[in-house]
Parts: C-alpha cells; structure tokens; sequence
C-alpha cells in the first residue's frame, strides 16, 4: 500500500479522467513524458476504478498496486513510480488489459514504465525480475537461443546464489531424465540474431 505522504500528494495533484476520457485537471512534466511515449498514452483514459488492482495477480507484490501507479503517473512522482518494483512484477498476462472499461492497456504502460526505470539507472539493485530479463537476453545473444542451465546461473549469480541451492534436487532430477540439456546448443546465423539485439539495445527496447 501507499503511504499517507504518497496518498495525500496523488489526492492533491492526481486528477482523475472525466467519464468521456477528459483530460486530468494537473500537467506534469512525468505525465507528459509517459505519455509521449507509444503505450503510455492510455493514461489519460483511467477512471481509477480499480479492475486492474483486482485482476492482477501480482498486485500484493508491487509496491504501489496499478490502480496507484496511474494515479503517481498523473501527480508527477517520477521517482517514486521509477524507482519501485510495481512494473517488473507484471507478468503480462493482459488480464488487466481485457477487463478494463476505459480500454487502457496497462501492460503496454508497463513496459514504458520498465523502459523509462532502466534509462534512467532507476530500477533496484537485487531487481529479480529485471535480472531475469538480463539474463534471458544475454544466455540469447550468446547462443540464439535459451540453455535453461546456463541462463539460471548466470540469473542466480546476479541476485543470491545461495537461493539456488534448495534447487539443486530438482535440477539434478531434470538433468537425470533428459529434460535439461547440460550444454548449449548455438543456431545457425547468429551473427543475424545478435544484430538484431544490438540494434533493439541501441533504441533501448532490452537491457544491456
């Protein structure tokens, strides 16, 4: 949940959208930046009923649930929204976005949000999920496509290896039944594939 400071801050600034999709009452320089940005532009339909917040499975996780995040999008709290974990524990399963009345695709505004915390040198230090995406890019980059092993230790070494250990048995398992392959496997052209990472890098669409 948010703190009062937060609450009182959204509840002077936030502005909420008219039923006919107005504009919020307050500008921003954050609002205007989210905004401009395809995916982000949805903000402005939010009504704040909350749907989002109920469909998400995650939302016990976040530090400001969805609902809140458009609502400190809308107040100009910049640094409160990008520096928090809300949008890396979206797990795009687009229920947010199918039961929306207002249309807002909330987990396009996600990965705006992702994207914007990750210029910015925002996002947390020990960012699992954000780990995780790092480590899935890099394991690609390096063969073309995912070697499980390799990318779980590359992931775990990032965050704590220690939480790998109570692991070991069921990795041990998948390796004795064939359903882990121990190497990696490189595809062909992958001079190809690596171009088109370091080009989606370049436009900042994938963390480096």
């Amino acid at each position: 949940m948010a703190s009062a400071s937060i609450e009182e801050k959204i509840e002077r600034g936030a502005g909420l959208a008219t039923a006919d999709g107005g504009e919020p009452k307050a500008e921003y320089g954050f609002l205007e930046e989210v905004r401009s940005i395809p995916g982000g532009e949805g903000v402005d339909l939010c009504i704040q009923c909350g749907t989002c917040t109920g469909s998400c499975p995650n939302a016990n996780e976040m530090d400001h649930t969805p609902r809140e995040l458009i609502a400190m999008i809308r107040a100009g709290m910049r640094d409160q929204v990008l520096s928090s974990n809300s949008m890396w524990y979206c797990a795009s399963c687009y229920l947010c976005t199918v039961r929306c009345p207002r249309g807002v695709k909330y987990t396009d505004l996600m990965y705006v949000l992702k994207n914007l915390a990750w210029q910015s040198k925002m996002a947390k230090r020990g960012n699992r999920p954000l780990a995780m995406a790092r480590s899935f890019v890099d394991v690609l980059n390096r063969f073309g496509r995912v070697h499980e092993a390799t990318m779980l230790g590359v992931y775990y070494f990032r965050t704590n290896p220690l939480t790998a250990l109570p692991l070991a048995p069921i990795g041990i398992g998948l390796l004795t039944h064939g359903r882990l392959p121990l190497f990696p496997h490189r595809i062909k052209n992958q001079a190809q594939l690596q171009t088109i990472v370091r080009k989606a890098q370049e436009l900042g669409g994938i963390s480096q």
